[in-house]
C-alpha cells in the first residue's frame, strides 16, 4: 500500500525514544525528524517496513500548539538537539513518560497498583531548568573543511560525520566562539591543516573546550593527529588574552577511530586542569576527567542521591564508576567512609586530588573495572558496605557487578542512571533477589535533546 518516496498526510500523535513524531495511517506508524505532537504534516516516505516506516517532513500543515521556534539556526541540519522545536514542559513530560515507561515494560513495576499491593513507590515529577539554553560546561568541536577546502568547526548532522559549519551553540557556553574563531584563524594563517576521516590525513581533528560556571576558569584543548603542531606557542598566546583562560593543551590522537581524545596531553601554559564547584566541594577536572556537563542539574542530581543514601555518619559506602569522585566526596561529609573504584586512572588521580584540596580523609579510591575490585575487596578483604552508589555508563552494570551487590546485602542501593533502558534492566535484577525500589527521581540533564538522567533510591527487604 505504503512506498519509498510516496507523499502522505499525517497527525502527529506520539514521540519516539529519539524525538522523532509519530503518526499512523492505513495501520502503519510513520517516525518524522522534526514533527511534534498535534502537527499536522505533509511527509515524504523514505523507508517502508511491512508496519512502519520513516518519512522526511516536507511542510507543516498546521502546526502543534506544542510546537515553538528553534532558538538555533542550524536545528534541523544538526544532529546535537532532537527536541528544541517541542515547547520545554512538553519536553519535560514526554522524559518522564519515557522513563516511567521503560521501568513499567522492561523492569516490570507496576506504578498505577502500588496502594492495591501496599507498596510505596515514589515517582516525583522530573526535575527541570528554569533557563534550558546554554548550560553545558563542556563542548567537543570537530575540525574539517568544506566543499571549497575552507577550514570549518561545528556538529556532526544527524546520523552522520558530516560537519555542519556552526560556531555558536545555544547549548554552550558564550566564550567558546571567541575560541573558535581564534583557533580557526590561527590555523589559516599558519597552514595548520584539517583533519580529514576518510584519509586519515591532516593534523586537528577537535577542539574541546571546558569552562567553569563558578570559577570561569576555561581550558581549551586541540586533538591534533601528530605529536606537535607548529605555532603552537603563537595560539596559547593569543588564547591567553581570553578573561578565565587557564588552560592550554594538545591531546595527541593519531589513531583511525570515532573515539575523540587520546591518552597523551601535553600542556602549552597554563595549568593542566581547571577547577570548579558543585554545592561547596571543589573539583579539579584534567582534559580526560570525566565531569556531568550541566552544573546546575549536578547539583539537584547528587543532593537527590545523598538524600536516597539516607546517611548518617556510621555508614560504609562504597561508589562504583566514581569518576573524579563527584558524587564520592558529595556522600563523604555525611558517612564513615567512602570507598571510590573507577575504571580511568587519570580520574582516580583527580578524584585523589579532589579529596586532598577539600580536606576530605575518609575516602579511599581504586583503579580497576567495577565488576573486578568490589568482589575482590568483598570476598578477600572482608569488607562490607552499607550503601552502594553506582553511576555507570550508558550499558548499565556488569552482570558480576550486581551479583555481587547482591551478595554484600547492603541496606541501601542508589543507582543514578544516563539509560532507563538499562536502569529498568538492573532494577529488575535487584529487586528479584531481595531488594525493593522505593523512589524514582528523573532530573533533566540534557534539555533540548531525547536524554534524561534519573536517580533511584533501592531498599533492602526485611522479611
Amino acid at each position: 500500500m505504503f512506498q519509498k518516496n510516496m507523499e502522505l498526510e499525517l497527525l502527529i500523535e506520539d514521540i519516539g525514544v529519539n524525538g522523532e513524531g509519530i503518526g499512523k495511517a492505513g495501520g502503519a506508524a510513520f517516525f518524522v525528524k522534526d514533527a511534534v505532537i498535534g502537527d499536522r504534516v505533509l511527509v515524504k516516505i523514505m523507508k517502508m517496513k511491512k508496519r512502519y516506516g520513516y518519512a522526511r517532513l516536507i511542510k507543516v500543515l498546521s502546526p502543534s500548539l506544542y510546537r515553538t521556534k528553534p532558538l538555533c539556526d542550524y536545528y534541523r541540519q544538526c544532529g546535537g538537539c532532537q527536541l528544541q522545536v517541542l515547547a520545554y514542559a512538553q519536553q519535560l513530560q514526554y522524559k518522564e513518560r519515557k522513563v516511567r515507561n521503560n521501568l513499567e515494560r522492561i523492569g516490570g513495576f507496576r506504578f498505577a497498583e502500588i496502594e492495591q499491593d501496599k507498596q510505596r513507590i515514589l515517582f516525583h515529577p522530573v526535575i527541570g531548568m528554569e533557563e534550558p539554553f546554554f548550560y553545558r560546561n563542556k563542548a567537543q568541536f570537530p575540525v574539517g573543511t568544506d566543499k571549497e577546502g575552507k577550514i570549518i568547526t561545528g556538529f556532526y548532522a544527524a546520523r552522520s560525520h558530516t560537519i555542519i559549519s556552526n560556531r555558536s551553540c545555544c547549548l554552550g557556553a558564550d566564550i567558546n566562539e571567541k575560541i573558535l574563531d581564534i583557533v580557526i584563524s590561527f590555523m589559516e594563517q599558519h597552514h595548520i591543516s584539517a583533519y580529514d576521516e576518510a584519509s586519515g590525513t591532516g593534523l586537528v581533528r577537535h577542539v574541546v573546550i571546558r569552562y567553569g560556571f563558578v570559577t570561569k576558569e576555561i581550558m581549551v584543548c586541540l586533538v591534533i593527529n601528530g605529536s606537535s603542531m607548529p605555532g603552537a606557542d603563537k595560539l596559547a598566546a593569543e588564547l591567553q588574552k581570553l578573561p578565565g583562560m587557564t588552560s592550554v593543551l594538545l591531546n595527541v590522537n593519531e589513531e583511525q577511530t570515532n573515539v575523540i581524545l587520546g591518552s597523551r596531553v601535553i600542556k602549552l601554559w597554563g595549568q593542566e586542569y581547571i577547577s570548579d564547584f558543585i554545592g561547596n566541594v571543589k573539583y579539579r577536572i584534567s582534559p580526560l576527567s570525566f565531569y556531568q556537563v550541566n552544573p546546575v542539574q549536578t547539583k539537584k542530581l547528587y543532593e537527590t542521591a545523598l538524600a536516597y543514601a539516607g546517611l548518617t555518619g556510621r555508614e560504609i559506602v562504597w561508589d562504583l564508576y566514581c569518576g573524579i569522585g563527584t558524587i564520592s566526596l558529595f556522600l563523604a561529609r555525611q558517612s564513615k567512609r567512602v570507598y571510590g573504584v573507577e575504571i580511568v586512572a587519570p580520574a582516580i588521580e583527580d578524584a585523589r586530588n579532589n579529596a586532598r584540596i577539600n580536606g576530605i580523609e575518609n575516602v579511599e579510591f581504586f583503579v580497576g573495572k567495577a565488576e573486578e575490585v568490589l568482589p575482590q575487596w568483598y570476598e578477600r578483604e572482608k569488607i562490607f558496605a552499607d550503601v552502594i552508589v553506582v553511576d555507570p555508563p550508558r550499558k548499565g552494570c556488569d552482570m558480576k557487578c550486581l551479583e555481587t551487590i547482591v551478595k554484600m546485602q547492603p541496606e541501601r542501593v542508589v543507582y543514578v542512571s544516563c539509560d532507563s533502558a538499562t536502569l529498568a534492566r538492573d532494577l529488575k535484577y535487584l529487586c528479584e533477589r531481595g531488594y525493593e525500589l522505593r523512589e524514582v527521581q528523573p532530573v533533566d540533564m540534557f534539555p533540548q535533546t531525547t536524554h534524561t538522567e534519573c536517580v533511584v533510591g533501592i531498599q533492602r527487604k526485611h522479611i
